[in-house]
């Protein structure tokens, strides 16, 4: 289950899913993609992260607000892989770009705890299009599944998006109204991925929910001083890759250097 207590944040890394069935670049090579993510886990798992989450973000472009059933079937896969191998660690899903739908129903099947929601309160414009709520369908589904467990973390202003269709509701009413529409945290990010969120956005959305606050983009050991007082939790992806680059394969190195860093300000 995904808890956060007093000594914080919360560190959960990310693993990054290689091209799956039905995305341009897909190997054809299942038990690769499986082994790959499962392994990749293990190294977040062995540097002392509290958490990982699959992503399919090299399913590059992505299809918006939906998902193919091979895409669905193939993630099912590898989260109940990564399953067996982490029985006890909290485990979660985001499945680009979107498809909160298909990500609750894979977390329900291998036996995840949280999802990570884009496009959950309010609108945007992302590269795939207009991105609408979908905070009412989703908590009914997971109601009507019995699946209250599944933790709903909910990206708001979120990155690689425009949010001039919104700029008139400030970051703190995105905050109160994900709050309302019962999502259970809230994740802040830079404009893109390995960019950090403002300290500024942080700090101005901390009175306006009593949910958990968490960074999901750019933090490295040389500024997670700058967050580790402010926020319940850290989604790592690009600084814990070999040079720092999503696209490479998760480096041992890197996640012990910024599980240390994380570990030295919780205590």
């Amino acid at each position: 289950m995904l808890t956060f207590v007093d000594q914080k944040p919360l560190l959960i890394g990310c693993v990054h899913v290689l091209p799956l069935p039905g995305a341009a670049g897909y190997c054809a090579d299942m038990d690769l993609i499986i082994k790959t993510a499962v392994n990749e886990a293990m190294i977040y798992s062995e540097a002392g992260f509290d958490a990982v989450i699959l992503e399919n973000m090299h399913d590059t472009p992505y299809l918006k607000g939906y998902v193919y059933p091979e895409t669905v079937a193939a993630m099912t896969a590898v989260a109940s892989a990564v399953r067996d191998k982490l029985p006890v660690k909290p485990l979660g899903i985001q499945i680009l770009s979107a498809a909160n739908r298909e990500a609750l129903g894979v977390a329900i099947a291998s036996k995840l705890d949280f999802l990570r929601v884009e496009g959950y309160t309010f609108a945007h414009v992302a590269d795939e299009g207009i991105i609408q709520s979908s905070a009412a369908e989703l908590i009914r589904l997971r109601d009507y599944l019995k699946a209250q467990n599944i933790k709903v973390l909910a990206d708001i202003k979120k990155k690689h998006s425009s949010h001039a269709i919104t700029a008139d509701v400030s970051i703190e009413e995105t905050a109160e109204a994900a709050e309302f529409m019962k999502a259970d945290g809230i994740i802040i990010t830079g404009s893109s991925t390995g960019k950090k969120p403002s300290q500024d956005d942080i700090k101005r959305v901390r009175p306006h929910t009593s949910l958990p606050v968490l960074v999901g983009s750019g933090i490295t050991p040389d500024n997670i001083a700058d967050y580790y007082s402010i926020v319940d939790g850290i989604i790592a992806g690009s600084y814990c890759k070999e040079t720092g680059h999503w696209k490479l394969p998760v480096s041992p190195e890197r996640c012990k250097k910024l599980a240390e860093c994380v570990k030295i300000h919780k205590y």
